[in-house]
């Protein structure tokens, strides 16, 4: 993708704005190829770069290969505490809205579904303690 005119302000704009692109999955375009679902981002007041992003399934995949990379490892080697972690990051960038988003993280982990709903029910649990002050004793 190169930038209109050569404008080496607007060359800098679209060189900034890539990393967060390729981080989303989306896809960079010239403006005039933007379809209705595409964001088209304006720098000095001229349509530079559209962005299409991807799909929600194509981004629960890009997360956990990225989750994979970072870690070093597949994520189904992880040890089960590693598992919780990313079962919490996952569900804090929103995987389980997805569809079959519990059973793709499932397969992924190397566990079962009921094992990934246990994970986040453990963290609703840990997040109702730390709002009830703590304590380990529920209200009456």
């Amino acid at each position: 993708m190169t930038a209109a005119g050569g404008d080496p302000s607007v060359a800098s704009f679209v060189a900034a704005v890539k990393p967060l692109v390729d981080a989303m999955g989306g896809e960079m375009l010239p403006p005039d190829r933007a379809g209705v679902d595409d964001v088209v981002l304006s720098w000095e007041g001229e349509d530079v770069v559209a962005v299409r992003l991807p799909q929600l399934a194509d981004s629960l995949d890009r997360i956990l290969a990225a989750l994979e990379r970072k870690r070093g490892m597949p994520l189904a080697e992880l040890d089960r505490k590693a598992k919780q972690e990313v079962v919490r990051i996952l569900e804090a960038r929103g995987a389980f809205s997805v569809r079959h988003g519990v059973e793709t993280v499932a397969s992924a982990l190397g566990v079962s579904r009921f094992t990934v709903y246990n994970y986040i029910n453990a963290q609703e649990e840990k997040r109702a303690r730390g709002r009830e002050g703590g304590s380990g004793v529920k209200p009456s």
